[in-house]
């Protein structure tokens, strides 16, 4: 299943990318499930980040990969995280980040998910709290780096 979701925000592309740190990181996580940031190296190729989910006898670890990231020739700053270690009942995690230019200024930050379950019934019902997750990053990213003067 994909999940494709776009927040404008004033600040540069360069300056969006300078700012995924790991403080953001932790700042864009959701209230649920309860999570423990247990590494987070960064978000160049051959970084990784690690995370335990949930709490008590319930804990799962998720681990992702940096598998690529750079420049694009029109400006867009890019990394792509996949999941190396990935929490039941995921399978399959692919993840890219697109911080692209935008017309008029600002950056477009592009959440790019495909993901899979082994079943497409369970992942459609799991869409919705994908999407939730991700779309509650939006007023987050909006205070990290400024609302657009236009949207």
């Amino acid at each position: 299943m994909n999940v494709y979701l776009r927040t404008h925000v004033a600040a540069a592309p360069a300056e969006v990318w300078e700012g995924f740190t790991r403080e953001l990181f932790l700042a864009l996580a959701p209230p649920f499930p309860p999570f423990k940031l247990l590494r987070f190296d960064g978000c160049r190729r051959g970084d990784e980040v690690h995370l335990e989910l949930g709490a008590g006898p319930l804990r799962q670890r998720w681990t992702s990969l940096i598998t690529d990231h750079g420049i694009t020739a029109d400006g867009t700053y890019y990394f792509v995280d996949e999941g190396d270690q990935l929490p039941a009942p995921l399978r399959y995690w692919q993840h890219r980040h697109l911080l692209q230019p935008a017309p008029g200024g600002g950056t477009y930050i592009v959440e790019d998910l495909e993901y899979r379950s082994g079943s497409p019934l369970l992942d459609r019902l799991l869409w919705p709290a994908v999407w939730a997750q991700f779309a509650w990053r939006r007023p987050i990213y909006r205070r990290w780096f400024g609302l657009p003067a236009t949207e």
